[in-house]
């Protein structure tokens, strides 16, 4: 399922924002893509996205402003002395006159800046912060997905539906073919009887049965129904349900390929297509649902 959410908030003199997307996809794949030296909150964040998501190819992605800081200098006095060591023997040599202060700071190395490390308490209230910012996204890519989820619920229904008129429509097709059956039967087993030799009993018992099994399509109009029947349920269970209704549309698909293939009359076939056509597009359907 689709969807989208984000998160800002601040901490210690740090800003940040949370984006979470969402797009179609048959099992959870999450990529993550954090501000350097902030890798430590990935685990615990896939954890939470894995409590929330069962499928959807997911994009989380942190953004991070820290507070400018005014940079803090170190004099570095070794190098400072083994500088004026060497300015010195130069002036001596070339009589040459005393350098200035500012020449000597702006020799590389002489000044440095001093890196201030991050005070342990300070990280973990900002690892807080993020994570529970993370969470926030999280409840609000739900509700944006829930909403999803309630649209495509009508459309699967309305799917269903569709396949469940075309399942009555060929029952009634199937009900006025027995007399059909029957007469291509006392046809087929006329031809038989002419063939010379004639069939024995046994073989003539074999292909009034293929006969009879062929064009017999109760079977596949009951589990059709069953199938129909389990899918609503599915729906109205509001859990996620994509994987199983993705299994029914297979085995749905399995049944329309049965009656086509047993169908020997161009209504019934018709019907079949119909079935297939309206099965494919509420699979369509389902590879949006969690």
């Amino acid at each position: 399922m689709t969807g989208f959410a984000r998160a800002e908030g601040a901490e210690g003199g740090a800003s940040w924002a949370w984006e979470i997307k969402t797009v179609n996809s048959r099992s959870l794949d999450m990529r993550f893509r954090l501000p350097p030296g902030l890798d430590r909150l990935e685990p615990p964040a896939r954890t939470a996205l894995m409590a929330k998501l069962k499928r959807g190819n997911v994009s989380a992605n942190l953004s991070l402003r820290r507070a400018e800081r005014e940079p803090k200098l170190k004099l570095n006095r070794a190098a400072l002395d083994e500088t004026l060591a060497i300015v010195n023997a130069l002036r001596r040599e070339l009589d040459a006159p005393p350098p200035q202060v500012e020449e000597l700071l702006q020799i590389k190395g002489v000044i440095s800046e001093i890196e201030e490390e991050e005070d342990e308490g300070a990280r973990e209230r900002l690892d807080r912060a993020l994570l529970t910012g993370f969470e926030r996204a999280l409840d609000a890519l739900e509700t944006s997905r829930g909403a999803e989820g309630a649209k495509l619920a009508v459309i699967v229904t309305r799917l269903t539906d569709e396949i469940e008129v075309l399942a009555r429509a060929a029952a009634s097709a199937a009900a006025g073919r027995p007399e059909a059956i029957a007469k291509r039967m006392r046809e087929q087993i006329a031809e038989l009887m002419r063939a010379v030799p004639g069939p024995s009993e046994e073989r003539l018992a074999q292909e009034i049965a293929l006969i009879v099994a062929r064009g017999d399509v109760r079977e596949e109009l009951d589990r059709l129904g069953a199938h129909v029947a389990a899918a609503r349920e599915l729906v109205t269970q509001g859990t996620a349900v994509g994987r199983r209704l993705d299994f029914l549309c297979q085995e749905l698909n399995r049944e329309a390929n049965t009656l086509c293939s047993k169908a020997s009359d161009l209504e019934l076939t018709r019907i079949g297509l119909d079935l297939k056509a309206a099965i494919e597009r509420l699979r369509e359907q389902v590879q949006n649902i969690e």
